[in-house]
């Protein structure tokens, strides 16, 4: 059984990994990302709100997966009150230059970890690079590429982003507030982690060094 999700994991996954050019100016995304800067800031590094929302870092990712996902919020795909004023204050172009822009910073030190014990690292740390196979919960490298450093434009980088960010998401992934996946991948991982998994591995992944997305 094992073997039969890893392959079918592995085939769904080589078939969405491809990265897309995004036409995009990081000049003018420059200009534009005025709205973004409250809550993101002016070098990407977002903000991790202990106990509130965690604005997620932006620097060093992935243009298209940046691009897909401004894209669904504005077309309501994925849901997000917070964000939705201010990219309708955008046009499609416009969404392309931010993320073009956001994908070209150096990325930055995940925040949110620091407190974590090593029993919640080291728990944090087999779910994301071995996963649990009795749990059918395949290892988040399997998706999010060598290292979790991301793998085209569907899977982002998550090594290095906020664990507060992470936990929220997954969250949402669990209770289906979030469903824009392919697939519904994520919900598929998501509703097998209690709430110390998703602690647990949000806290490992904050701490590890993220690179510059290719």
């Amino acid at each position: 059984m094992k073997s039969q999700v890893i392959t079918a994991f592995t085939i769904l996954t080589f078939s969405l990994t491809a990265a897309h050019a995004v036409e995009g100016d990081p000049v003018a995304g420059k200009q534009a990302v005025a709205v973004c800067q409250s809550c993101h800031q002016p070098d990407g590094s977002g903000m991790n709100i202990p106990g509130g929302e965690s604005w997620p870092k932006l620097a060093g990712l992935n243009a298209g997966y940046l691009y897909k996902q401004l894209l669904d919020i504005k077309e309501g795909t994925r849901k997000s009150p917070t964000m939705n004023p201010f990219v309708d204050m955008l046009n499609e172009q416009q969404l392309k230059d931010v993320a073009v822009y956001y994908s070209q910073l150096p990325p930055n030190e995940g925040k949110g970890g620091e407190k974590a014990t090593d029993e919640q690292l080291a728990r944090g740390e087999k779910l994301a690079t071995d996963g649990d196979w009795n749990r059918y919960i395949v290892p988040c490298s399997s998706c999010h590429g060598s290292d979790n450093q991301g793998a085209g434009d569907h899977f982002p980088g998550i090594a290095g982003q906020h664990a507060g960010y992470i936990a929220d998401q997954l969250r949402a992934w669990k209770s289906g507030k979030r469903d824009n996946d392919p697939q519904h991948l994520m919900l598929a991982i998501a509703e097998r982690l209690d709430d110390e998994d998703i602690v647990a591995v949000s806290a490992w992944l904050s701490r590890q060094p993220a690179k510059p997305a290719k």
